[in-house]
């Protein structure tokens, strides 16, 4: 889908639905209150209340639609929220552990499914692909699964015991609306048919398979270069406007035997075809940082990505192994920029964490998410979605 159709369609939907709060009450962010908090130049300070009415929340993402989402894998359903926290409905999907929203507001959501194969029960990994356009307005109170992608099905009609261990981790969508899907198993010869179950896939609008990324380093191509991938993001971040086209992606990783398990791949198109590369090192310059997103064992257990597509376009990352948010610029470096008139040059860090139930701690921190200045932070082992704001953004 192109871009005028992608805006037509945005237009269409908001003049259906100007008069109905169609995406939720206006974002009116007078309800953040400027909390107490360390004086600092800058930090990420909690946002009042938490949001706790979740049993196992595994997921949060900023939708296209302006909403927020919430997967709690322990009630396996998808929970629509408006940006002021009130929540809208919910949706029930098999096993759901991970969801994101292509830019023509289907939900992509990666759940389960039942099924009987040769007289023997298996429940497999499955991409739900959920309308929230129904006949009588939009929202997830009118959700309804339009395809199921569940593997290994839909690039062979074969089937072993060893395909009921593989699962899908996470969801990219590019502006164009095809995407990248993470996939991980335990067999992993890169000479396979489909590709080896650690894989980057590839599929077109139309949920079709198209293959697995193979990534040419060093003049090698290798058809294994992901190892245990948990999270993928492009270019293309909410909000519309500011969508990114590049085909690029970023990538963590649990790759227990490499210590870089983050990953910057580029889309090269050359005059003998197009080519995935490994993205360049950041230059470890303690001058400019005090870390750096590719440094060696930055990160243990890494379980998603996500950034802001606002101009600061900041870099997320969530680890379950040290329950902390780490925060990156664009080019890698970790804090952000120093305010203005304070003389400094250096990155001020701002991630944060450690194990424990307080406002700025976490228990298996399982996503990650940013809009409108805030960022919210899916903490899977306490059963709430943590919000927080930069001090530097509160008026």
């Amino acid at each position: 889908m192109n871009k005028s159709v992608i805006l037509s369609c945005v237009i269409g939907l908001l003049t259906l639905v100007g008069c109905e709060n169609y995406f939720g009450d206006k974002t009116d962010l007078d309800f953040i209150e400027l909390p107490d908090f360390e004086i600092r130049e800058a930090a990420y300070v909690p946002i009042q209340p938490i949001l706790d009415q979740f049993s196992r929340p595994t997921d949060v993402i900023a939708g296209f639609d302006n909403l927020i989402y919430v997967v709690d894998n322990g009630t396996q359903e998808i929970i629509a929220f408006d940006e002021s926290g009130r929540e809208l409905g919910r949706y029930g999907v098999p096993g759901v552990t991970d969801v994101y929203q292509d830019r023509s507001f289907d939900l992509l959501a990666i759940g389960t499914k039942d099924t009987v194969i040769a007289g023997t029960d298996y429940t497999l990994t499955c991409l739900y692909r959920i309308n929230l356009k129904g006949l009588l307005g939009y929202g997830i109170q009118h959700a309804r699964v339009t395809s199921e992608i569940v593997h290994p099905f839909y690039f062979k009609n074969s089937f072993s015991a060893s395909d009921a261990e593989v699962r899908f981790t996470s969801v990219a969508v590019m502006a164009g609306n095809d995407y990248y899907v993470t996939r991980t198993g335990n067999r992993n010869n890169p000479n396979q048919f489909g590709g080896p179950d650690d894989a980057v896939l590839l599929f077109d609008t139309e949920d079709t398979f198209i293959s697995p990324i193979a990534v040419n380093a060093s003049g090698t191509l290798f058809r294994d270069f992901f190892k245990k991938p948990t999270g993928i993001i492009s270019s293309a971040i909410p909000p519309q406007q500011n969508v990114g086209f590049s085909r690029n992606f970023l990538v963590v990783t649990q790759d227990e035997e490499s210590p870089f398990r983050f990953r910057e791949i580029q889309y090269v198109e050359t005059d003998f075809g197009v080519d995935y590369v490994p993205g360049e090192r950041v230059p470890e310059d303690t001058s400019r940082a005090e870390g750096f997103i590719t440094e060696a064992d930055k990160f243990i257990k890494p379980s998603d990505i996500s950034g802001s597509n606002d101009g600061t376009n900041f870099i997320f990352v969530v680890d379950t192994e040290t329950d902390s948010l780490y925060q990156f610029t664009s080019n890698g470096l970790e804090g952000v920029p120093p305010p203005p008139g304070t003389g400094e040059t250096k990155q001020i860090k701002v991630s944060f964490g450690g194990e424990g139930v307080g406002a700025v701690q976490f228990n298996d921190p399982m996503g990650v998410a940013y809009a409108n200045q805030i960022l919210y932070i899916a903490d899977s082992g306490n059963g709430r979605v943590l919000r927080f704001k930069l001090t530097t953004d509160f008026d």
